[in-house]
């Protein structure tokens, strides 16, 4: 006789299995099992997202609290943790990339504004040319014979300049034509001055004679008067060169006379 078996509950209740050959006798089942395994998917597709969240969540707070560690070691609680993150914004490296940013924002705005600058105009060498000669002419007037070009004397000479004007006739120069030549030479080598001196080569007067004490063959006073300079001077031009406006033209080509 066999025993009485115990009623199999909704969670302990048998399903046959079939076996190989077909029959049911090879195993069994627990009934809700294939139920139960559906049930734990479900949950895994519910909860799969949930679960890395909450640890990056957790993760975060962590480098949070130990940065407001780090920064403020002396907080504690949740006022460290806001102090600790206001901080953030009033660090050196935030300050120096909102300062970048800022000198992007201003070179980008300036660059706006650049233009292309003018091509400079070029100058006409006619013209030039043509507006010295036209200057030229208003002011000075050319001697006859040489082709030099003199700036006219002053109306009003000092009078050292009026005794060489005056002593142009002596030596047999046309005043005319001479006298420009002269007063120009003499007034670049000395400007008239009866005690001009080279520093470096030593010459002297108003011809500036080189050495000065050659001028003494027209008197002792060759060091003070004018009239005792210009005799020289004149003597030494026609002995040289012929006239003043020759002297005056190889000052201009030499540099000396």
């Amino acid at each position: 006789m066999l025993a009485e078996r115990p009623l199999a509950s909704d969670d302990d209740s048998l399903t046959p299995v079939a076996g190989p050959d077909g029959t049911g006798s090879a195993r069994t089942l627990p009934a809700g099992s294939r139920s139960s395994r559906k049930k734990k998917r479900g949950l895994l597709r519910r909860t799969g997202i949930a679960v890395p969240a909450a640890f990056l969540a957790l993760l975060l707070v962590v480098v949070v609290w130990g940065a407001a560690k780090v920064m403020n070691p002396k907080g504690t609680g949740a006022s460290s943790l806001f102090e600790s993150i206001d901080g953030l914004g009033n660090s050196g490296s935030v300050a120096l990339l909102e300062q970048e940013r800022q000198t992007l924002i201003a070179m980008t705005a300036a660059s706006k504004t650049l233009s292309v600058a003018a091509k400079p105009a070029s100058a006409n060498l006619v013209q030039i040319l043509a507006a010295q000669q036209q200057s030229t002419s208003t002011s000075t007037q050319t001697t006859g014979g040489t082709g030099v070009t003199t700036t006219a004397p002053p109306a009003n000479p000092t009078a050292a300049e009026q005794i060489g004007k005056n002593m142009l006739a002596t030596f047999g120069f046309d005043t005319t034509t001479q006298w420009p030549c002269l007063y120009d030479l003499w007034q670049r080598e000395s400007g008239w001055n009866v005690y001009a001196e080279n520093p470096y080569s030593g010459a002297y007067g108003i011809p500036q004679s080189l050495p000065g004490d050659k001028m003494a063959t027209s008197g002792s006073d060759w060091q003070t008067n004018p009239a005792t300079q210009i005799n020289w001077g004149l003597g030494y031009i026609k002995s040289t060169y012929g006239t003043p406006c020759a002297a005056w033209q190889n000052e201009l080509n030499a540099g000396y006379y």
